[in-house]
């Protein structure tokens, strides 16, 4: 299967939670951002800087997540907005919508929400909605 170079995950993590950290708040995050604890907040990138969001087996996010990039593979509970790339590792399970450009799905992950396809022009919608 080929992919687009787009889709490509960044390999560099610039900032890590860890599986024994809770975090209570919103985060604004930039680069790589890997999470093995828990998030109760929002999770977004700036719109100017294009960013990839990993959450691990361990992780779990509880708001809405806004990211070009996103691999999951732990729980989400909260929409869930991919500007260009999403994959659902076989452990990951999000409670909410999935917006999505490019999806990748693998056996055993679930979606308790609707998956809703961007387009083509997601970054224009994304715009002008803002």
């Amino acid at each position: 299967m080929f992919f687009k170079k787009s889709n490509r995950i960044q390999n560099s993590i610039d900032t890590l939670i860890g599986a024994d950290t809770r975090i209570d708040g919103d985060i604004h995050f930039s680069g790589g951002l890997r999470v093995d604890g828990t998030i109760c907040g929002k999770v977004s990138e700036p719109m100017s800087s294009p960013s990839t969001l990993i959450l691990s087996e361990y992780g779990s996010i509880e708001g809405a997540v806004n990211a070009s990039k996103i691999v999951v593979n732990g729980k989400v509970t909260g929409p869930v907005r991919a500007g260009q790339f999403i994959e659902l590792q076989p452990k990951a399970y999000i409670t909410g919508d999935v917006y999505y450009k490019s999806l990748e799905m693998h056996t055993g992950a679930v979606i308790e929400g609707k998956l809703v396809y961007l387009g083509e022009n997601a970054q224009e919608q994304d715009t002008n909605a803002h």
